[in-house]
């Protein structure tokens, strides 16, 4: 096994490990650790020397968590936006970097090739030959989105207990809506029992929908790309014809993919905050209602 510089690879479905005696740490693994130090270092330049009148990178940071944090107010409200706030904007974050660090020349191309012929060559080189990666996006790897959301929704089932106690989740899964009582409560009931049922199963596949979501389409954009680079050499051009081709072709789908990677960080944190409104407004907007009618009911007799 030798390094190799490849110009572009196909992306392998699973991660690769390449430390032994280590087998936790694979290549994925590893750009998370260098998105997070990315996020952090900015992060720390930007509040170090906090100003009454932002500039620089404090101004950028400032106007991000703003508008996070105000668009993310506007679906959770005012009362869960301060519980949730941080875990939301983190993974926002924590995507968007890590999409757009995918993009990086290198990232998922560069690493150890099974052939020693390889070593120092630089040229495009197959995914039989790139044995090892060593650096792989992390947005493109199924454990590390599966795990995001997996954390999210042990954080929402929390928060939503939090909010409704364990009784006015299971009224809020299973009970009758609508205010129904008496015999037509009574009749609905089963009904709505089933409806809380494929509710169940609706919120058992979000995870799974959250992470292939986001998985699909990083990986997807990250085959694209590597197919743009290596078309020249694919169709049988000249070597000359065949390298400009691989500088010219990628550069509308790298703006693709720019526009991708924000949009996925978006839908990611925007359908965690929407799954947080469903289960908690609605029994905000039930008191809401009670106290309505209890200030407005009619008079009691003296």
């Amino acid at each position: 096994m030798s390094f190799s510089f490849p110009i572009a690879a196909a992306l392998p479905l699973y991660a690769d490990k390449f430390l032994s005696g280590a087998d936790w740490l694979t290549n994925s693994i590893f750009v998370s650790v260098l998105v997070m130090g990315i996020v952090l270092l900015f992060a720390r330049r930007a509040t170090k020397d906090v100003k009454l009148v932002p500039d620089g990178p404090q101004n950028g940071f400032e106007a991000v968590v703003e508008t996070l944090y105000d668009t993310l107010e506007e679906i959770v409200g005012p009362h869960m936006v301060s519980k949730v706030f941080s875990l939301l904007a983190t993974l926002f974050i924590f995507i968007l970097v890590s999409n757009w660090f995918a993009l990086l020349p290198g990232v998922g191309s560069v690493g150890f090739a099974a052939d020693s012929s390889q070593v120092g060559a630089w040229h495009s080189i197959s995914a039989d030959d790139l044995k090892v990666a060593i650096l792989r996006p992390t947005t493109a790897d199924l454990n590390m989105t599966l795990a995001m959301a997996g954390v999210f929704m042990v954080l929402w089932l929390y928060w939503s207990i939090q909010e409704m106690g364990v009784g006015g989740f299971l009224k809020h899964m299973f009970g009758v809506k609508g205010g129904l009582k008496g015999v037509m409560a009574i009749t609905l009931a089963p009904i709505f029992f089933m409806v809380g049922l494929i509710e169940i199963v609706s919120i058992a596949f979000r995870p799974v929908s959250l992470s292939l979501r986001l998985f699909g389409n990083v990986f997807a954009g990250e085959t694209l790309l590597a197919t743009m680079v290596t078309l020249g050499k694919t169709v049988g051009a000249p070597p000359f014809v065949a390298y400009l081709m691989s500088v010219i072709i990628p550069i509308p789908f790298y703006f693709l993919e720019l526009l991708v990677g924000l949009l996925q960080a978006m839908v990611f944190t925007l359908l965690c905050a929407v799954y947080i409104t469903l289960s908690t407004l609605h029994d905000e907007d039930e008191h809401g209602s009670e106290h309505h009618g209890e200030a407005h009911g009619a008079p009691t007799a003296a």
